[in-house]
């Protein structure tokens, strides 16, 4: 079945006038025949708009093609056929694969498949997968390079990668096997079509995970994290420092981790992998030093100062290692990674200069400001949102970036870079007179994402997402039960389409070229031959 995806385009058929008006119009000349008098050539002078045929008929039948494939080709035409109707799809996600939990569902998968269903993978492009992998509960060289071909997977969006397979494969009953783990379900879930059995298969129950090392001393200090299906929590540990690069420490509930230095004298820590033990994460900087955090208060932002320093130290359980705090009633010398600068006067010029060599500067709204009612706008939500009463009169600074907004969009917390380090503005105050920040509990929260935040690089976001093991609740997979009365629509055919623009070029090509050929041969024709 033909189908135009721009119909409009048909309008430029109009162009077919043109050659006609033209053929026409250039005709060729009469033969000339001699007259006795002026009188028959007055009479026969305006015979030409009253004896118009068509001549060079071949030549016109090819300008006039030319036009309607161009014409048709910027219709945008596609041939539709109808798909013939399979027995059903068994769509298993990559991770999966390799699951001791797997082993439950396998007499069911073998039955589908007995019965002509399909085994693909859920992933772009839904390859196929082998008989070998599926038997062999491992990916062999052959669905590796599928799986690499159908590119980046993105695994934490299984809802919206099943809806792409109900519209490829309409008309299908599908069998789909995904993790049950709360990360694969990120996006929207809009409602799926009917005939998609849907089974999730649990975690590998739990996982550890070394997030945050430091030095301090002859020890080491650790944070380790540690997800179930239930929650994700994190801990302290301390181990002695290694002595020498290469050597292993070993933590309880986690794999060896390996201590090496780089040429830059950087160290870090390396988890060694164990055979048949689940995924260990990525490896982690070792910080030499503390993160030093500096805090200077005028008077008049003497309470400012006491919430501040409160909501660090809260903030400091998130670090390997406590920062140190230093509270300062004079403006602190250069050398700290953060200084919180409570005052109506300018910031000195060697501060400024720090941060372009990597220092962090807070400060606060200066002035009397302006009365405001706003609420900040929660990050997670279980949070409860802070009441805004007054904000600073000064207009965002060109460079800026909102980190915390209020309800109506305005920046609560702003972000400028400035050479390695960066400017934070705060548009209120700690004080209750100017927000309820101080005594919001997730304050502290918020303060360890500035001051020590996570890393931001793609392999180990991927690394610690795969290590996250909360699982989805299966109430919110119920599907709502329907009456026995009520009529299902009709599961519509699939359609595969043949883009014919292509061919349709080629064409027009094939007919220009026809044309200057007839072309050509007219006016050689017409060319006077000497006697």
């Amino acid at each position: 079945m033909l189908t135009l995806l721009t119909p409009s385009a048909l309008l430029a058929l109009l162009g077919l006038l043109v050659p006609l008006a033209i053929h026409l119009w250039n005709r060729r000349p009469a033969r000339e025949v001699p007259v006795g008098s002026l009188r028959w050539l007055a009479a026969g002078a305006n015979r030409r708009l009253r004896n118009l045929k068509l001549e060079q008929l071949g030549l016109l039948l090819v300008r006039a093609s030319l036009l309607a494939v161009l014409a048709l080709a910027l219709a945008g035409p596609v041939w539709r056929s109808i798909l013939p109707r399979g027995r059903g799809q068994v769509l298993l996600s990559p991770e999966v694969l390799g699951n001791p939990a797997l082993a439950a569902l396998r007499p069911t998968v073998d039955s589908l498949r007995k019965r002509g269903y399909g085994l693909r993978w859920l992933t772009a492009g839904f390859p196929k997968m082998s008989g070998a992998a599926w038997r062999a509960n491992a990916a062999g060289p052959r669905d590796s390079a599928r799986l690499l071909s159908a590119g980046a997977r993105a695994t934490g969006f299984a809802w919206a990668r099943v809806q792409q397979a109900a519209d490829a494969f309409a008309g299908q009953p599908l069998f789909v096997l995904t993790p049950a783990t709360l990360r694969s379900f990120q996006g929207p879930h809009p409602a799926l079509r009917s005939g998609i059995n849907w089974q999730t298969v649990p975690g590998r129950g739990e996982a550890a995970w070394l997030q945050e090392a430091g030095l301090k001393g002859d020890s080491l200090h650790l944070v380790i994290g540690n997800s179930t299906e239930t929650q994700t929590t994190f801990r302290r540990a301390a181990a002695a420092a290694p002595r020498s690069a290469g050597e292993q420490i070993r933590v309880p509930g986690l794999v060896p981790l390996r201590y090496v230095s780089t040429a830059a004298n950087a160290k870090s820590l390396v988890p060694v992998p164990v055979t048949g033990a689940a995924p260990a994460g990525p490896a982690v900087a070792v910080a030499p030093v503390p993160v030093v955090i500096e805090m200077y208060a005028t008077p008049a932002y003497a309470a400012e100062a006491r919430y501040l320093r409160a909501a660090v130290r809260a903030a400091a359980v998130g670090f390997a290692v406590a920062p140190v705090i230093r509270l300062n009633s004079a403006p602190p010398r250069v050398g700290a990674d953060w200084l919180f600068w409570l005052a109506d006067e300018p910031l000195p010029e060697a501060w400024r200069v720090a941060v372009g060599h990597g220092a962090r500067v807070w400060q606060e709204a200066a002035g009397p400001g302006f009365a405001d009612e706003a609420r900040l706008v929660p990050e997670f939500a279980s949070e409860s949102p802070a009441v805004i009463f007054r904000r600073d009169t000064e207009k965002d600074v060109a460079g800026s970036r909102p980190l915390w907004q209020d309800g109506r969009g305005r920046p609560v917390l702003s972000y400028k870079s400035s050479g390695q380090g960066a400017y934070y503005q705060l548009h209120t105050r700690l004080s209750p007179n100017w927000s309820g920040l101080a005594d919001n509990p997730s304050l502290p929260a918020r303060l360890l994402t500035l001051l020590n935040p996570p890393i931001a690089s793609p392999a180990t976001t991927t690394a610690l997402a795969v290590l996250d093991q909360r699982a989805l609740d299966p109430a919110q997979l119920s599907v709502p039960v329907f009456e026995a009365t009520e009529a299902s629509a009709p599961t519509p055919d699939g359609f595969q389409t043949a883009e014919l623009r292509p061919w349709l070029v080629l064409m027009a090509g094939l007919l220009f070229a026809l044309e200057r050929l007839l072309a050509f041969r007219r006016e050689r024709r017409a060319l006077p031959t000497s006697l």
